[in-house]
């Protein structure tokens, strides 16, 4: 049979353990993963009806989540139903019985090194997949999965990159500084175009350092995930400095480990990730990362909260006057425009005559197409990395007198 269905071109039948949207439905108070019984239970102990504001009890039979106290209030919520928010909290709950359905994963088989002939397009997700010869994904979850985890050295390496998918002002975001800051990146990332000019000074014969600040879920995932950055520059070397409290997790004592020294894991000899378990100005102000170099080194903030209540006062006080003496670029993501606007509002009014812009906010390319949820309020959903912009400490040109 199989024989004869190939030699008719017709499609294999599907899998019974592919995943749908059907096989991958289960009400959380209900559902065969503890983890997800728990958080629902989690949801019901934190969150307040929108409509009563009294405790969530009732679970929404259309996005399997506890949504308000009663089903009355959740048949009276006019803005729950016009908006259709259920089909976003539903995605999240197959989204995450997927992910512990026990399914092979092949597309978490990662493409290595890229080979030279082969230019890599930066478009969007399925451009870049396609000419990274990544394994095909042809399911929302695949998608899902796989963007999630890969939007933290993807979003790094779409805006160093030579075929950057984010342009010049007014047809696109970077502005005229921005452009500097790159330049002078990629003037280091890409050797061989500068050996094509003359008299040119040799770039520094050390890795390219990228500090990821308030690290936290990015500082967990595995090694040969931020290999592919490393792999979009095959000629580079790179030191990925993790800086936070949050930024180690041992999984075996299940909690976070503090250390008065870095801690360092070799991936290879082109990559080395290091854990630095204190907050940024704390090695700033002892010169530990002295000196920088707008050449070899890019900051990155994924969701740090510079607006808000939470962490305002931590990042805007010695940490952001820090940043702004490194003459470095600094980019930062927030998870919806809001998020980011609350930050860049923060951060362009702390930083008043003493910022450069580099990157106007705006829709990152290569954010997370996985839907995730606030337990707290699970009216609110959202995806990593969805907006980014960027700035830098102000460079004074020098006045003759």
């Amino acid at each position: 049979m199989g024989f004869v269905r190939n030699a008719l071109g017709l499609d294999a039948p599907a899998d019974p353990n592919d995943p749908t949207p059907a096989n991958r439905f289960h009400p959380w108070v209900e559902s065969p993963c503890p983890d997800l019984r728990d958080r629902a239970h989690r949801i019901m102990e934190l969150a307040k009806c929108p409509v009563t504001g009294e405790k969530i009890e009732f679970t929404c039979p259309i996005s399997g989540i506890p949504t308000h106290h009663s089903k009355e209030a959740w048949e009276s919520d006019k803005v729950y139903h016009s908006t259709k928010k259920y089909d976003y909290l539903r995605k999240v709950n197959i989204y995450e019985h997927d992910l512990r359905s026990g399914r092979p994963f092949p597309e978490f088989d990662f493409p290595l090194e890229q080979d030279f002939d082969r230019v890599v397009n930066m478009t969007n997700w399925d451009l870049f997949f396609y000419t990274r010869q990544f394994y095909s994904m042809d399911t929302e979850f695949q998608l899902a999965a796989v963007t999630k985890m890969l939007s933290y050295p993807m979003t790094i390496a779409s805006i160093l990159h030579q075929y950057s998918p984010y342009s010049l002002t007014p047809k696109g975001p970077i502005t005229l500084e921005g452009l500097k800051s790159l330049a002078a990146l990629r003037y280091t990332l890409y050797p061989f175009e500068q050996q094509k000019q003359k008299n040119l000074a040799k770039v520094k014969d050390r890795p390219m350092r990228i500090f990821i600040l308030g690290a936290r879920a990015e500082a967990q995932l595995p090694g040969h995930v931020w290999k592919q950055i490393q792999a979009l520059f095959p000629v580079q070397s790179f030191e990925i400095h993790f800086i936070g409290p949050e930024c180690f997790y041992d999984r075996e004592q299940g909690r976070y480990i503090t250390s008065s020294e870095p801690i360092i894991q070799n991936v290879d000899e082109t990559l080395r990730l290091v854990y630095h378990t204190d907050y940024f100005h704390v090695y700033h102000l002892q010169q530990d990362f002295f000196p920088y170099d707008p050449y070899l080194d890019v900051f990155f903030a994924f969701h740090a909260g510079f607006g808000a209540i939470e962490s305002k006062n931590t990042w805007m006080g010695e940490s952001f006057k820090g940043l702004l003496e490194t003459k470095c670029g600094i980019f930062i993501t927030g998870y919806n425009k809001q998020d980011i606007m609350n930050d860049w509002n923060t951060i362009t009014e702390q930083g008043h005559n003493k910022m450069d812009v580099l990157m106007e906010p705006i829709k990152n390319v290569f954010g997370s197409t996985k839907w995730e949820l606030n337990d707290a309020n699970p009216q609110e959903v959202y995806q990593f990395n969805m907006w980014v912009a960027g700035f830098r400490g102000k460079r004074y040109h020098a006045i003759e007198v």
